[in-house]
């Protein structure tokens, strides 16, 4: 690794390994957060202007919004213009340093800035240089320009939206962006294994379209797995009746999984005939006949409150939870006593939230917060560890 401390803190199963962000949105920055969370040193290099995250509201000042807070929490922030008069001269002097290089530019756009892979290695050729973008590089589709929907749409997310609801929505989340945020930062600390015991630097690419493509072929290759005009999907998923249930009260997911749930289940409500119905004997008959198990499910459960519900689920060992609110979830007693979410105090925003890591770790000292900075706070600082004269980026020629 670059012997180098992780910034301010030098703490964290990170400690050590230096990372160059040079990315915007969600997915690659959400990547470099992580490994900040761990104790890397991530710098962000940003245009002047900004990461065009930190002026999506809320915000109480330009280029602070909420989500940006979160994404760039564990970071320093370095302005470098890369059109600019020495501008790719400073990127390359903060590679030179650095154990891995994060971005989300596309392909032709780093090579027309002379910063592609080939470019970068020979100034450090034990860099770890991840690429993400929409499509493969080397596809008929490498110069499409892809954001979060676009590869909902291309990856079958948005028909199995469809095949479900009748309308071609997509998930109310940013989930191409978040997922294939972790394959990066997965196949970087793989990358650095790699190179830790023998092996060499490496060129990753991260493309959006394959890496969601793999995630929902998951469940949902179904019968062409086995046949190759065999039907894609899973029944269970796909089904139209998978939804939560109605109690007396509310509403609750409860899924009596296995076989011995499932007799449980039948006898406290009073019907145990169905453990012995055909359809739904097995776990493997309960999702093929899905269409028939859910509103059966659904008929069921209103002859119990939620509370007597999560009792006798609790007490059965049945999978069982309220539906809540994000909100609600959010500031349970649960989410509460992990520590999940918790409050800091920004150097310049006052009080905020804190999304905490959910992964817990025996052996790793959790590092100390570094509040999201503002954008170039740490330019001059940066640049002077790396060799490189602040002053020549302001310079004209």
């Amino acid at each position: 690794m670059s012997g180098r401390t992780s910034g301010p803190s030098g703490r964290g199963l990170l400690a050590g390994v230096r990372v160059i962000e040079l990315a915007g949105v969600i997915m690659a920055p959400y990547a470099a957060q992580q490994l900040g969370d761990l104790g890397a040193d991530v710098i962000k290099v940003e245009p002047p202007t900004g990461d065009m995250t930190r002026h999506y509201p809320p915000r109480r000042h330009p280029g602070m919004g909420g989500a940006a807070l979160n994404l760039n929490r564990n970071k320093r922030s370095a302005v470098i213009d890369l059109k600019a008069p020495h501008g790719r001269d400073a990127l390359l002097a903060l590679l030179r340093t650095a154990d891995v290089f994060i971005t989300n530019l596309r392909p032709q756009a780093l090579e027309k800035l002379r910063l592609g892979y080939d470019d970068v290695a020979a100034v450090n050729p034990g860099l770890i240089y991840a690429g993400a973008q929409g499509f493969r590089s080397d596809s008929r589709y490498g110069t499409r320009a892809a954001y979060d929907d676009i590869i909902q749409a291309a990856s079958g997310l948005v028909w199995l939206n469809h095949k479900v609801s009748g309308r071609p929505h997509y998930v109310p989340t940013v989930l191409a962006d978040k997922i294939c945020g972790m394959q990066i930062a997965q196949s970087v600390l793989a990358a650095l294994h790699y190179r830790e015991h023998g092996g060499t630097g490496q060129h990753i690419e991260v493309p959006m379209a394959d890496t969601m493509l793999a995630f929902n072929l998951v469940e949902h290759l179904g019968a062409a797995a086995l046949e190759p005009d065999g039907e894609f999907g899973s029944a269970r998923s796909l089904s139209p009746e998978r939804r939560a249930q109605r109690t007396a009260d509310g509403w609750m997911c409860i899924l009596p999984h296995s076989d011995r749930d499932w007799r449980e289940f039948t006898a406290f409500v009073g019907r145990p005939e169905l453990a012995a119905d055909p359809r739904f004997v097995t776990g493997p008959d309960r999702a093929r006949n899905a269409d028939q198990f859910y509103p059966l499910l659904a008929e069921l459960t209103p002859r119990h409150t939620s509370a007597e519900w999560q009792e006798f689920c609790d007490r059965a060992g049945i999978a069982a939870a309220p539906v809540l609110d994000l909100e609600s979830a959010a500031t349970s007693a649960y989410a509460r006593e992990g520590g999940l979410l918790y409050e800091a105090e920004h150097p310049t925003e006052g009080p905020y939230r804190v999304i905490g890591r959910p992964v817990r770790y025996s052996a790793d000292p959790e590092p100390e917060l570094r509040p999201c900075p503002g954008i170039g706070q740490h330019t001059d600082e940066v640049l002077r560890e790396a060799g490189f004269d602040p002053s020549l980026l302001h310079s004209t020629h």
